[in-house]
């Protein structure tokens, strides 16, 4: 990328930091996806990737909100999508100008960085303006100006004495702060200067003389704003001392007259030349909507990024950042496949997968990574066994974390899909988060029964998976509940809205799935064509309403059972 160091004008601008390596679960995430992003970053941390930060791409629900408020751990961020914005691409170490800068000042920054333009900002770092070469160089060589207007410049007495490096001999009282002065250089005979000095404003004037002691003493006796003495001659006393009865500063340097005049002609500021029509963007402006954007924009090479509220600068970025930008660094876990993953995540750099959900989906990366499925029953079950495998011991939150994912994802070691390791660890977990798992499990599911709140959309989104499956589109909510007495009320509500989540997401297939903890059982409801749910073999309710014995696990148990059934009669590319 383009180096904008910042080299001279101090800039308020926030270093730029690391950017992070994102740890997050699928959409719709369970207590699992969120508790194993949060230990699994926790303990990359600790290990290897300490910019690692954990995400999810959904609001944790209530049971998970308990989880969290029992453990003691901050909610992981929230992140709709993952896309590179505004704030991704721009370097935050930014050259920038103020708008009372000198031009000669402004002009050597550009070209002492290959610049072509610079933000203007103001001393809280707001953003003013945009300062281009071109109308920097206008300034400096001005193209149509005759007479007086030509002699022009708005400067202040001390920007000369630093642009000139000249002694300051005396500096009047009324010397401060910028003014428009009137450039003289005493290159006539005596008289005819007198006469030139006589006829404008001598509180205007700025006489450039050599060794000329009779122009100095008129000069300083008309009592001109300023004199500047070139080529290092030292003027008398006496002349000191009448500029100090008549209030004329007097400057005085070792250049050429020639030099000189051309630099004061660059000590006017940049103010003239700042551009307030600019296109600037705001931090969360997409990529894609910058490219949109730049379509039709010709002429501007450099693009600030502002807060929007207070059009403080945050950074810059030119054209050539867009090609190639650096993608943000993702780990999934609990999922492995597109459809299920952040907004964005197809166009992100994905360097891990941590899983234990079959293989299915387009999931492609341009380098090789670590890829991690095992046959257990929780995501957190693999991550308490890397915290094991490392030595490490969690901190209690963590560990409560842990076991919290186990417990919800093979319902306290009860699922078919619970495995030794599933024991071991929550066994562990437990030892070190000081948990009775027991009374763990009872408060746990007690504590976020959507059906029970009556929030019937949460309870068909909160844990909802998205599958492709012989051509058909699938989506499968689960609820865990202790007992059905809280479906029965709701189960035309939750029909109307899986019917709703059909033409919404454009699915084939939509299913919640109602489980018993305590007996261990299910109960399935479906939205789908009549000759798929006729093949259902479940005992039936009625025609939408299935009953489920010993099936809890919708990736072990339901998730095949649709899959084999679907696969019996596939969906045509052009069907429906």
């Amino acid at each position: 990328m383009t180096d904008y160091r910042r080299v001279s004008t101090p800039s308020p601008i926030s270093p730029k930091h690391a950017r992070p390596t994102w740890v997050m679960g699928h959409k719709n995430p369970d207590t699992d996806a969120i508790c194993s992003a949060l230990a699994y970053a926790d303990l990359l941390r600790q290990t290897r990737i300490p910019e690692a930060v954990a995400a999810c791409c959904g609001p944790p629900n209530a049971r998970t909100e308990w989880v969290l408020q029992v453990a003691g751990v901050v909610r992981p961020k929230l992140m709709s999508d993952v896309n590179l914005r505004a704030e991704d691409l721009c370097q935050r170490e930014v050259s920038t100008a103020a708008a009372t800068d000198s031009v000669i000042d402004a002009y050597r920054e550009m070209a002492a960085n290959h610049y072509r333009s610079l933000p203007v900002v103001d001393g809280d770092g707001i953003l003013t303006g945009m300062l281009a070469l071109q109308d920097l160089l206008a300034l400096l060589i001005p193209e149509r100006e005759k007479g007086d207007l030509a002699r022009k410049v708005t400067t202040s007495t001390d920007n000369v004495a630093r642009i000139l490096e000249a002694e300051i001999v005396h500096l009047s009282a009324n010397s401060g702060g910028e003014q428009d002065f009137l450039m003289m250089v005493a290159g006539s005979s005596e008289p005819i200067m007198q006469e030139r000095i006589g006829r404008l404003p001598k509180d205007q004037l700025l006489i450039i003389t050599g060794d000329r002691v009779g122009v100095q003493l008129h000069a300083v006796e008309a009592g001109v704003r300023c004199l500047v003495i070139t080529s290092g001659f030292r003027p008398s006393e006496a002349i000191v001392h009448a500029a100090t009865q008549n209030g004329t500063s007097i400057l005085m340097t070792d250049r050429d007259t020639a030099s000189t005049t051309q630099l004061i002609r660059g000590a006017r500021s940049i103010q003239n030349a700042v551009s307030t029509d600019f296109i600037s963007f705001s931090p969360e402006t997409k990529l894609q909507a910058i490219k949109e954007k730049l379509k039709s924009v010709q002429h501007q090479v450099l693009f600030p990024v502002c807060d929007p509220e207070t059009n403080r600068l945050t950074g810059v970025f030119s054209r050539a950042d867009l090609v190639n930008p650096e993608r943000p660094r993702l780990i999934l876990v609990d999922h492995n496949e597109f459809s299920q993953a952040v907004a964005g995540a197809e166009e992100a750099r994905i360097i891990e997968v941590l899983d234990h959900h079959r293989l299915s989906g387009n999931l492609v990366t341009k380098e090789p990574i670590q890829f991690i499925n095992k046959t257990v029953g929780s995501t957190c079950t693999i991550v308490g066994s890397a915290f094991r495998g490392y030595q490490i011991e969690p901190s209690r939150g963590i560990a409560i974390c842990i076991c919290a994912g186990i417990i919800s994802d093979t319902l306290n070691l009860t699922s078919p899909t619970t495995t030794e390791e599933d024991r071991s660890v929550l066994e562990w977990a437990s030892g070190i988060a000081g948990i009775d798992v027991a009374k763990f499990k009872e408060d746990f599911f007690s504590a976020g029964s959507v059906l029970r709140s009556s929030n019937i959309a949460e309870a068909v989104a909160s844990d909802r998976k998205e599958f492709e499956e012989s051509g058909y589109r699938i989506s499968i909510s689960q609820v865990e509940e202790i007992g059905f007495d809280y479906f029965w009320p709701s189960r035309e509500a939750l029909q109307a809205e899986l019917q709703a989540l059909m033409k919404e997401e454009r699915l084939d297939l939509a299913c919640l799935m109602i489980t018993d903890i305590t007996l261990n059982d299910s109960l399935l409801l479906i939205e789908a064509p009549d000759e798929v749910r006729q093949k259902i073999g479940y005992p039936k309710k009625d025609s939408h309403l299935f009953i489920l014995k010993g099936v809890v696990s919708r990736k072990k148990q339901l998730f095949p059972f649709l899959s084999s059934l679907l696969a019996e009669n596939p969906k045509s590319d052009d069907a429906g």
